[in-house]
């Protein structure tokens, strides 16, 4: 478990993790903490660039992991990580979800819909692939200026969005899909319109 890496002498890790990795980093704490019963895990989740930016101001962080290595590398040029502690943990893949009975074959499909949500691209890594496909389809202008796009403070709102019914559909993560109860994946983004989809830590 690479927990490992973390000083067992500490009473309390600080941990700050990307949203979507929120469930996986529970459990891996509880069964880290049932093997180091002294220890206390301290987690922060939210959106990528808000965590970084309460580390570059001073927030305690032992571990950090992000959704997009822009931010791992925002934090390495404001000295808050060492460049060779830096590794990627796991990759992702970005997806439609929401109700059965939308209809997306393509990005183009998006065009008759009413509202798609999707993580604000100036915070979250989600949004900013999410931007990165629409503008490589030729929709996000369009999209844009007929206010169809709902901005949600981290994936995990952006699935909340689409699992009421509230947006018609919104763009996440394939493994935030799998925690969904009512919204279904719809479509899987064509991985070359995007950034590659990674995970750093350190």
């Amino acid at each position: 478990m690479f927990f490992s890496i973390l000083p067992l002498q500490a009473a309390e890790v600080h941990l700050s993790v990307a949203a979507s990795m929120s469930d996986a980093f529970k459990e891996l704490a509880a069964a880290f903490i049932a093997d180091h019963p002294g220890v206390t895990m301290l987690p922060n989740f939210g959106s990528s660039g808000s965590l970084a930016k309460q580390g570059a101001q001073g927030a305690a962080a032992d571990l950090f992991v992000s959704a997009h290595p822009k931010w791992m590398t925002y934090l390495e040029t404001e000295g808050k990580i060492a460049p060779q502690t830096v590794r990627d943990l796991v990759k992702n893949t970005l997806v439609l979800v929401g109700p059965q009975t939308v209809a997306v074959n393509s990005l183009n499909d998006l065009d008759a819909l009413r509202l798609i949500a999707l993580g604000s691209p100036r915070s979250v890594p989600a949004g900013q692939y999410a931007e990165q496909a629409m503008r490589a389809a030729g929709v996000y202008e369009r999209l844009a200026a007929a206010k169809k796009l709902v901005m949600a403070k981290d994936v995990r709102q952006a699935l909340l969005y689409a699992d009421r019914g509230e947006v018609d559909c919104a763009f996440v993560y394939r493994t935030d899909a799998l925690l969904a109860e009512k919204a279904v994946v719809l479509y899987a983004v064509p991985a070359n319109l995007h950034d590659p989809i990674s995970y750093p830590w350190g």
